[in-house]
C-alpha cells in the first residue's frame, strides 16, 4: 500500500481528481480525520473536510507509481 498527502480543496479540483482516479483499476480511498470514501465516488469525496491536506491510499503496489504521476498535481 502507498500513501500520499493531496489537497483537492475545490469543486474543480474535485472534479478533475475524481476523473484521474477514474481510469485506473483497483482500490483507492480517500481518508481526512475519521471518514474515509472511495476515491472514485465523487459524492464521497464532496463529504469530506477538504479544507485540510487528505491522504489517499493506493491499495495496489503494480499501479502505484503511475497513479502518483498521474495526481502530482495535487499532491502536497
Amino acid at each position: 500500500m502507498t500513501t500520499r498527502k493531496i489537497c483537492i480543496d475545490s469543486m474543480e479540483k474535485i472534479q478533475q481528481f475524481v476523473h484521474i482516479m477514474n481510469g485506473f483499476h483497483g482500490r483507492f480511498d480517500l481518508v481526512a480525520g475519521a471518514s474515509a470514501v472511495n476515491a472514485k465516488s465523487i459524492m464521497g469525496v464532496f463529504s469530506l473536510d477538504i479544507s485540510r491536506p487528505i491522504a489517499l491510499y493506493i491499495y495496489n503496489d503494480e499501479t502505484a507509481e503511475t497513479v502518483t504521476k498521474a495526481i502530482s498535481s495535487f499532491e502536497i
